[in-house]
């Protein structure tokens, strides 16, 4: 059964009629628009109307000079008027205009931080703040625009979000390892640490990785070799995390001098004693305080910040053992000042102390007999 229905604003109503019988555009008026619905079963039983469009008029014989066609689909305006028209599109233009204007406030933010800000680690840290302030704004707001909808699809989302999970692991334990680093105080910008094998200092946290100035490998020491590394965060749960310069910004160090057997021991032993005092005096006293810092925060036994000095006798020499405390970054250049200063010492006390090496000495050789033998001199011919 067809039903064919006019426009009311063209004042054309249904006509009237309910029996199975086919009710064409010969019934109506000539001349306006006419659509028409054919009756059409879904699966569950309820029936809905497929529509038909054209126009209905007569000629002076009586005849349709058009008759109704199908609609294949809606024209294209209507389908440009329907997507526009649509709440989802608002909420999607919103959505788009709120990340645009977060994105150009927070870089506008940032360029008048690097232009007025000079002191480096503030400007680090204000960067990073305002960069975590605007992801926050722009997902209340986003939550705020898309709430109402969001609600539709909860189940939809969970079974979603399980697949995304389970793909993205690595990403969202690289995520968990940055809030643990950001509330856990693992580490901060500045700090020497060594993280996945990789040690250096801290010049970037971001979300995903930690990028670090990586120190050693072919350099000796803790001098930086260049390379710039970037960590997944998730190693903070994978492996152990060394940190140089945390609540305890010193290091323990020492240095071996080998003396010589017959030196005078004990003028050694004031030389070590009075250099380890000129040269890393000041550090012990600055560690002093920062150790008491410590051993109040953490339940830790007292220890020994001043230089001290150990004596080891060996079948080779005397080997003194000078220990010490000094700033994570200044381990070399401690060095450096520390053995200068003990060969000064040394060199001026030359006839009672001196420096031992590996050396060969032989006291006594056992006695050594040659006989040559050879061929009789031939006769003078």
């Amino acid at each position: 059964m067809e039903f064919l229905l006019r426009d009311k604003r063209e004042g054309c109503q249904l006509p009237a009629g309910g029996d199975d019988s086919h009710v064409t555009a010969e019934s109506l008026p000539a001349g306006p628009t006419t659509r028409s619905f054919l009756p059409d079963k879904r699966p569950d039983g309820r029936m809905r109307l497929r529509l038909m469009s054209g126009r209905a008029s007569r000629g002076g014989n009586g005849d349709d000079s058009e008759t109704s066609k199908p609609e294949g689909g809606l024209r294209m305006e209507e389908i440009v008027q329907v997507w526009l028209l649509h709440p989802i599109t608002g909420k999607l233009a919103g959505a788009a205009a709120l990340v645009l204007a977060i994105l150009v406030g927070v870089r506008l933010i940032k360029k008048s931080l690097s232009r007025y800000v000079e002191d480096s680690e503030l400007r680090y840290r204000l960067r990073k703040t305002v960069n975590v302030v605007g992801a926050i704004v722009a997902l209340i707001g986003l939550t705020g625009i898309f709430s109402v909808r969001f609600s539709q699809f909860t189940v939809a989302f969970g079974v979603a979000g399980a697949g995304v999970a389970f793909a993205l692991q690595e990403v969202i334990a690289s995520v968990a390892g940055w809030l643990a680093v950001s509330f856990g105080k693992f580490y901060r910008p500045g700090d020497r640490i060594q993280l996945g094998g990789i040690k250096g200092d801290v010049i970037d946290v971001g979300v995903l990785r930690t990028t670090l100035m990586e120190c050693g490998q072919w350099v000796n020491a803790d001098l930086y070799n260049g390379r710039i590394v970037r960590i997944a965060n998730s190693f903070v749960f994978k492996e152990p995390v060394f940190n140089y310069s945390g609540d305890f910004p010193f290091l323990w160090d020492e240095i071996m001098v080998p003396i010589k057997y017959g030196s005078d021991y004990r003028l050694a032993r004031r030389i070590l004693e009075r250099v380890g005092e000129e040269v890393v005096g000041d550090y012990a006293r600055a560690a002093e305080e920062a150790w008491r810092q410590v051993a109040f925060k953490y339940m830790i036994e007292h220890a020994t910040v001043k230089p001290t000095v150990s004596l080891i006798a060996n079948q080779n020499w005397l080997e003194y053992t000078l220990r010490y405390v000094v700033d994570y970054k200044l381990r070399r250049a401690t060095k450096d000042r520390l053995f200068s200063r003990i060969l000064e010492e040394i060199d001026q006390v030359a006839d009672r102390v001196g420096i031992a090496a590996a050396t060969l000495n032989i006291e006594k050789l056992a006695p050594l007999e040659v006989k040559l033998t050879g061929m009789a001199a031939n006769p003078a011919s």
